[in-house]
C-alpha cells in the first residue's frame, strides 16, 4: 500500500512539474512532510541539498525519498512515478506542438505558460529558502549569493562552496 501511495503522490508531482522540478518543491514538501509525515523538514532539506550537489538532474532527489521510505523498491517506484508519466505526456504534447506550429493558439499558450512557469519556480525557491534560512548569517549569505549571481557570471559551485565555508566559520564549526 505504501508503494502505491508513493507512486500516486510522485506521479502527480511529476505531471505538475511544468516549470521544472523546483516548481513542485512546495507541494512535494507539503505532501511528504505535512500530509503523509513520511519525512521531517530536516530530512527534506538534507535530501534536497544532496540532489543539488549530486551529479545529474537535481530531481533525482525524489528517489532518495523513496529509498528512505521503502528501500530499493521505494526508490524505483518513486523514480518511475515521478519521471515516466511526465515523459509520456511530453512525448504526446511535443507531437501536438509540432503539428500546430503555425497556430495562433500555440503562440498564446506559449506566452501564457512562461509567467506560470516563472511563478512556480519562484514558489519553489521561496519554499526552499524558508527551510534553509533560519538565522541572520544564512540570510546575509543568501542575499550576497543572489546579488553576486545577478551582478556577474560566477560559477555557482564556487559561490555555494564559499557560502558554506563562511557559514561554518561563522557558527564556529571550523
Amino acid at each position: 500500500m505504501k508503494l502505491l501511495n508513493l507512486f500516486g503522490v510522485f506521479a502527480l508531482l511529476g505531471l505538475l512539474a511544468v516549470g521544472g522540478g523546483t516548481a513542485v518543491l512546495p507541494e512535494m514538501r507539503h505532501m511528504t512532510v505535512d500530509h503523509f509525515h513520511w519525512i521531517t523538514d530536516n530530512q527534506f532539506r538534507s535530501i534536497y541539498s544532496i540532489g543539488q550537489v549530486a551529479p545529474g538532474p537535481n530531481m533525482m532527489m525524489v528517489m532518495l525519498i523513496g529509498y528512505k521510505l521503502a528501500g530499493f523498491a521505494g526508490a524505483m517506484v518513486v523514480g518511475i512515478g515521478f519521471f515516466l508519466p511526465d515523459c509520456i505526456l511530453t512525448l504526446f504534447a511535443n507531437r501536438l506542438w509540432v503539428h500546430f506550429e503555425a497556430s495562433p493558439w500555440r503562440r498564446a499558450i506559449q506566452r501564457g505558460m512562461a509567467p506560470v512557469a516563472i511563478g512556480l519556480m519562484l514558489a519553489g525557491t521561496t519554499a526552499i529558502a524558508k527551510l534553509a534560512i533560519f538565522n541572520l548569517v544564512g540570510a546575509a549569505i543568501a542575499l550576497t549569493v543572489f546579488a553576486m549571481l545577478l551582478w556577474r557570471h560566477v560559477n555557482p559551485a564556487l559561490v555555494i562552496g564559499a557560502g558554506g565555508l563562511i557559514y561554518l566559520l561563522s557558527v564556529g564549526l571550523l
